[in-house]
């Protein structure tokens, strides 16, 4: 079977945002994985206005260009990774936009996230998940939280600014079954989607 191509995207568009380093590090990964081709998502490239479609693409074609251009992206893919900061207890707004501005592309698809801050985004990765449900996608069980200690260790107003590679040894462990997850379910959808074309 032919590799997973998974899109690493990254849900923060701040100029200070750290999300950069864990997606470098997961993308690297998750290249490492035989069954895998991987590549950067960067919302920051896709100029998304808010979602102000007369409907979901679920119902009828966009009309925005940068929509349709961010839907073909997204439909390029077998799968993600959601590299998410937590807003609030949530996901990012943009994050959030980005998923409502399509949902075609989205269905019958796998996902796997990598969380971080004070908690590692538990919350914003739960909450990612039930919307993951009504897109039709599927999540693995496991995740990747960089939080506590090791999230001050690594980010720079920790003062510390480790690479991520010194805190291995607390998520090294979890990003391999993540992988492992998203490679199991990425291959049974694309599958099922194969058979549903037929």
């Amino acid at each position: 079977m032919s590799k997973l191509k998974i899109g690493v995207i990254i849900s923060s568009t701040r100029p200070t945002r750290f999300g950069d380093k864990p997606a470098q590090w997961i993308l690297e990964k998750a290249n490492a994985n035989p069954n895998i081709e991987a590549e950067i998502v960067d919302l920051r490239d896709f100029n998304l206005p808010f979602f102000d479609e007369m409907a979901s693409n679920a119902w009828m074609p966009s009309q925005n260009p940068q929509a349709v251009a961010w839907q073909k992206k997204i439909g390029e893919f077998d799968g993600f990774i959601f590299v998410i900061a937590e807003y609030n207890r949530s996901i990012t707004g943009a994050l959030k936009n980005a998923l409502d501005q399509a949902y075609v592309e989205w269905n019958k698809k796998a996902f796997g996230i990598v969380g971080y801050g004070t908690v590692g985004a538990a919350r914003a990765a739960e909450h990612l998940r039930g919307i993951g449900v009504e897109l039709q996608m599927v999540s693995t069980r496991s995740a990747v939280h960089i939080g506590g200690a090791d999230f001050f260790a690594v980010h720079p107003l920790g003062q510390q600014n480790k690479p991520i590679s010194e805190i291995e040894g607390s998520i090294g462990a979890g990003a391999n079954d993540m992988l492992e997850q998203l490679v199991w379910w990425g291959n049974a959808a694309k599958a099922a989607r194969a058979a549903d074309a037929k």
